[in-house]
């Protein structure tokens, strides 16, 4: 399941959102924490960790405020990858993913 989000394409509008995250001061797990938190189609994150210092690092990105020309800059980065419509987003859930 994790490939297709593995694709050259999406992995170069991620190499993209680098500069955006050293510009705010965040580390890329921060940045895709605080990004994902302020979708307004978003209740709550669930974040995993397999090291101290990265749980200090997610619990960081809690109280992040993106601003707006940086979310413009984002957005423009993952705009062929992400798809904003929930919609049509797909349904995982137990009952109707696929065996």
């Amino acid at each position: 399941m994790i490939s297709r989000f593995m694709s050259d394409e999406t992995l170069a509008a991620v190499q993209e959102l680098t500069p955006v995250a050293d510009d705010l001061g965040l580390s890329m797990a921060q940045l895709a924490i605080a990004w994902v938190l302020q979708n307004e189609n978003v209740a709550t994150a669930i974040i995993g960790a397999s090291r101290p210092e990265q749980v200090h690092d997610n619990v960081q990105a809690a109280g992040v405020t993106i601003p707006a020309d940086a979310m413009e800059r984002i957005d423009a980065a993952l705009a062929g990858v992400v798809e904003r419509d929930p919609a049509k987003t797909h349904d995982s859930s137990p009952t109707t993913r696929e065996a």
